[in-house]
């Protein structure tokens, strides 16, 4: 027995020696390294297949020439449409050495294969490559021509749960990385079309997607609020949560091209984004490996810092067909939320819903985007207790009825707005993770077990947490409890150990409890 426990401790301490060994060699004001030794040292690499960049660049190229059959029939919208506004962008201005030094410095440090040199050590640089920067990122703005170098990016796959077959292609989703200089003319663009925009109030006021001040928890927040003022009312609510099947890639460069002229953007401003969507290309990097260039005709670039925008410039209008019925709505990206509020006597509800639904598929279908009716769901909050409302609708052969919870932008909303079912699922979640730290806790500096909890779980905790205000103390107490937990965690203290705020300052500006 006395060997056993010998044996037992020896392989507890080497195992914590390893550990050491491995953060101790990384800088803990490093978090990516670090995230990335933790990860490793928890998560054993995923079985090997066979699988090659070929095959992913195949399966995402055949999914979207699927969805896009459908569309080669239907007629583009008109092009010679009104411009709402009497100002026009017609070029983009010049940027000063200073403008463009602050643009290289203040961006994100990224990580792509594309970049010849870290982005870390290009922004050190900057200052000696200004000169060149500046007539490069200058002379395309002029000219209204973007180099075919800037239209690249890297495809990596990632597998989208732990847990689903690594072997499976449609198990990965892509994320795409472009070039550090390339984001950064995107940025120049972005900052100049966002000022315009803005200026002349062209931007849709109920979208929240990549917007100052406005985030997933803003764009949430808009919409739980008016469904609680209509709960209050002694009023029902029918949320439906719409779901695009790869919006980014379907989008329409001569669609796109019309709503950016109709919006004023016209000259070399114009010519600039002709050029942009022209000829951009992506190939897929697997362990190793890199697949052919493949050329992208339609849609708007995934990972980029103009992307997002176009594609809610290109959704403006679909705005207008939603309100028409009656529905309001608020969009994060392409995540669109739209809910009816109505007095639990009326009758016409499903009738309403299945008119909006088939109007938006009809504009989604004109602007080659596609509607996902089997993935739509539907949520109804009653205004009183037990009413009886059959929403279900039949659409697109696809069968749409109310459920009890539905998940939007990373919270999951149930018909009572109690938020039960979220706290559920995040007290799993942040257990979970908790768990796979204290494995290794004693293997871990002080630092480096606050930087890990800070960042995986009380940032969940945080995420989103003002929807949570004003709810009983009892419905949210896991979370707090999860919170102390995290603090005995990081201080090495008894299970019982009870901690206030003032306590416990390296944790309070990410305390949940603080916040609500």
């Amino acid at each position: 027995m006395s060997l056993l426990t010998k044996f037992s401790l020896e392989v507890t301490s080497a195992k914590s020696s390893y550990y050491r060994e491995k953060f101790e060699s990384s800088s803990s004001s490093d978090p990516r390294k670090l995230f990335t030794i933790f990860s490793s040292l928890l998560n054993p690499p995923p079985p090997s297949s066979s699988l090659t960049p070929e095959d992913f660049i195949t399966f995402f190229e055949e999914k979207v020439a699927a969805i896009r059959q459908a569309f080669s029939s239907v007629p583009t919208p008109p092009t010679n449409m009104h411009s709402p506004t009497s100002n026009f962008l017609t070029s983009f201005s010049p940027l000063s050495t200073d403008e463009i030094l602050k643009l290289l410095t203040s961006s994100n440090l990224t990580t792509c294969l594309l970049d010849p040199i870290p982005s870390a050590l290009f922004q050190t640089i900057a200052r000696d490559l200004l000169p060149f920067i500046s007539v490069i990122i200058n002379n395309s703005l002029s000219s209204g021509y973007v180099l075919t170098a800037s239209k690249t990016a890297r495809v990596v796959p990632i597998l989208k749960k732990a847990t689903l077959d690594s072997s499976s292609v449609p198990n990965y989703g892509p994320v795409s990385l472009h070039s550090f200089l390339s984001k950064t003319l995107e940025r120049a663009v972005y900052n100049q079309l966002s000022l315009f925009l803005t200026q002349n109030q062209l931007h849709d006021p109920n979208q929240s997607g990549y917007k100052p001040a406005h985030s997933t928890e803003t764009a949430l927040i808009a919409v739980t609020e008016k469904l609680h003022a209509a709960k209050a009312a002694k009023l029902s609510s029918g949320l439906i949560l719409l779901d695009l099947s790869a919006a980014f890639d379907t989008v329409n460069h001569n669609i796109l091209l019309s709503v950016l002229s109709r919006l004023g953007v016209t000259g070399s401003a114009w010519r600039w984004f002709q050029s942009y969507l022209e000829g951009q290309s992506h190939q897929v990097t697997w362990r190793g490996s890199t697949s052919k260039p493949c050329r992208l005709s339609p849609g708007a670039p995934q990972g980029s810092v103009l992307g997002p925008l176009l594609f809610s410039l290109y959704t403006h209008s679909l705005g207008d067909v939603k309100s028409s019925h009656g529905f309001s709505y608020h969009c994060y990206a392409d995540d669109t939320q739209l809910f009816l509020s109505f007095p639990p006597s009326d009758t016409q509800v499903s009738i309403r819903i299945l008119a909006s639904l088939t109007d938006i598929a009809s504009w989604m279908t004109a602007h080659h985007l596609k509607l996902s009716p089997s993935k739509t769901e539907l949520l109804f909050i009653p205004g009183t207790p037990n009413p009886y409302h059959d929403l279900t609708v039949s659409f697109e052969n696809s069968l749409v009825s109310p459920s009890e919870a539905a998940h939007s932008l990373g919270v999951t909303l149930d018909n009572q707005l109690s938020f039960s079912t979220h706290v559920s699922n995040l007290t799993w979640s942040c257990r979970f993770l908790l768990y796979n730290i204290q494995r290794i806790r004693l293997s871990l500096s002080q630092e480096a077990t606050q930087m890990l909890v800070q960042s995986l779980v009380i940032s969940k905790l945080d995420n989103c947490n003002s929807l949570l205000a004003g709810l009983p103390l009892r419905a949210i107490k896991p979370l707090q409890l999860f919170q102390n937990a995290a603090a005995q965690l990081v201080f090495n203290r008894p299970k019982f150990t009870r901690y206030s705020t003032a306590a416990l300052p390296s944790l309070a500006p990410c305390s949940c409890t603080h916040q609500i």
